[in-house]
């Protein structure tokens, strides 16, 4: 039984061409032989009923498992299909970026790049974000940031795979500092309220 189990796994991982019909019906004929015969010890017999059930509970998960290959569904063994890869590149839409010395000395900056986050959550369905907070949020990343050594900050509103995406780079000079990251996503703050 085990062999069988084996076979109707690499089956339903595509490692077989097809079902093992001759393994199964063997282990069933096996199955019949063993419920004819008179089994005296009721240990023997417990532990013959035990596979027995056990052997049909798997023969009906294969034949639903069947069923469902056969008629172009999952099922309960099936793996998953990987569908076409998307190419990175074209699942990010950059929206806005802008950098900042001091952001509240640049307010008509601040008011674009908040207005262009705003537009992008409303768009992806997301709560909008208060004025206040997303100020406060550019203030901070930009203190810490110079606080490290950066002369500018940079900050880039993009949507991915319907999810905004609201980053912060360290700029010197207008070029990325020599040996920064990536961006790191910085996740905006929840809007207050419901509603």
């Amino acid at each position: 039984m085990k062999q069988l189990e084996a076979e109707y796994t690499m089956y339903f991982a595509g490692r077989l061409a097809r079902p093992p019909w001759e393994t199964r019906t063997r282990v069933e004929a096996m199955v019949k032989r063993l419920d004819r015969a008179n089994i005296t010890n009721t240990g023997v017999r417990f532990r013959f009923l035990t596979l027995q059930t056990r052997y049909a509970k798997f023969i009906d998960l294969w034949d639903r498992a069947l069923r469902a290959r056969e008629e172009g569904r999952a099922g309960p063994l099936t793996q998953p299909r990987k569908g076409p890869e998307r190419p990175a590149g074209k699942a990010t839409r950059v929206l806005h970026v802008t950098a900042f010395q001091d952001p509240m000395h640049e307010m008509q900056k601040l008011e674009e790049l908040y207005d262009s986050l705003s537009n992008a959550r409303k768009e992806a369905g997301a709560a909008p974000v208060p004025f206040h907070k997303f100020a406060t949020l550019v203030k901070d990343q930009v203190e810490k940031m110079k606080a490290s050594g950066t002369a500018e900050v940079a900050f880039r509103v993009a949507v991915k795979d319907g999810k905004v995406n609201f980053t912060a780079r360290a700029m010197k000079g207008g070029a990325p500092e020599p040996g920064t990251p990536a961006p790191v996503t910085r996740k905006t703050p929840k809007a207050e309220g419901g509603g």
